[in-house]
């Protein structure tokens, strides 16, 4: 059991990057449809566990160390090229958008150059890419209960001190930008791109354990942590809409509110997370194109940080808004194949 909890810690590690810790991603596709978001965190929730489980026993019934072989497994040799490219894509995409929220973090908090903060997570990116994959998983798992305790306070805080009524914070809130037309699509999208950008990393991670139990479990259990980590940033977010709207690190702004230390404190999780996100992600983007034990494997790595530094220049909340939800469209077809793939396998844990 200690090893599907680590699995799940790490799921959600690499899932809860920059935008979903912060809030921003949660504004843009649930709390910006009012209580109806709230709706579309219960069915994020239940697609996320799912998913998580079957991910996680692929890997392990193809004991892989990428994201290929699964790929071509379910997708076959003409949509597998397709899936492949895509989540390809997404991996090196959502890298990207860590490095710019960690510059806005540092700005938003520390009021220093964004560029900084940017340059400071792709560095220590390179450096622990450098370790191998079981550390990494390690080291993932360790930020996702800080992240949680945080968040529970902020949520606690938020509740008690509302200020506007249920029906006002709910007429602010349908005011935020959107990421999609309706609440459905909303938590649709974000599922879909969240696993088209995790499931090479969770795969990665079900293939370094033997029982495919273990791995199922491990893969719901972070999907039903998900779940409950965006019901409660989406309540906290609601009942403040008068205190974060438009902000772009909204978690961030309601945890300074609180107090000075509580808001260093988030920014510390925050960044936890975006490197537990840019580590996982552009871990698994490299080992696409070059084996681990390759003699090439560290200078990709650092040639691929510098690139990715470089397109996070574009900025946070411009990569949240553009990037992710054109990833969540393409990701449906991930989501298609995993489930056509449970479907023709025996539906228990075991």
């Amino acid at each position: 059991m200690k090893k599907s909890w680590q699995i799940g810690g790490a799921f959600v590690g690499l899932i809860v990057g920059a935008g979903f810790a912060s809030g921003q991603e949660i504004m843009q596709y649930f709390t910006s449809f009012g209580l109806y978001g709230i709706v579309g965190g219960i069915v994020a929730t239940i697609a996320f566990a799912f998913l998580g489980m079957s991910l996680a026993q692929l890997g392990t019934d193809l004991q892989t160390t990428s994201h290929k072989e699964v790929i071509y497994h379910i997708g076959g040799r003409y949509i597998g090229v397709i899936l492949d490219i895509v989540i390809t894509f997404f991996l090196f995409g959502v890298a990207v958008v860590m490095f710019a929220g960690a510059g806005s973090t540092f700005q938003q908090m520390f009021d220093i150059n964004p560029m900084i903060g940017s340059i400071f997570m792709m560095l220590i990116t390179i450096l622990t890419l450098l370790l191998n994959v079981k550390n990494i998983i390690n080291i993932i798992a360790l930020v996702t209960p800080y992240l949680m305790g945080i968040i529970f306070i902020i949520l606690i805080y938020s509740i008690f001190t509302m200020d506007l009524t249920i029906a006002e914070q709910n007429a602010l809130a349908k005011e935020q930008t959107s990421a999609a037309s309706n609440w459905l699509m909303g938590a649709l999208l974000y599922v879909s791109y969240n696993i088209a950008a995790g499931a090479a990393m969770l795969i990665v991670m079900g293939g370094t354990v033997k029982e495919r139990k273990v791995a199922g479990i491990g893969g719901m259990l972070g999907g039903l942590m998900l779940g409950v980590l965006i019901i409660l940033i989406n309540i906290a977010m609601f009942v403040k809409m008068d205190v974060v709207g438009g902000v772009a690190m909204p978690t961030l702004e309601l945890a300074k509110q609180i107090h000075p230390v509580v808001g260093v404190l988030m920014s510390i999780a925050l960044l936890g997370m975006m490197y537990n996100t840019a580590v996982g992600m552009f871990y698994a983007f490299t080992v696409r194109f070059i084996a681990p034990e390759h003699k090439y494997f560290k200078l990709g790595i650092v040639v691929i940080g510098l690139l990715g530094f470089a397109a996070s220049l574009v900025g946070f909340t411009t990569l949240v808004g553009k990037v992710y939800s054109t990833m969540g469209y393409l990701g449906f077809a991930l989501i298609i194949a995993v489930v056509m793939s449970w479907l023709r396998k025996p539906k228990d844990l075991s």
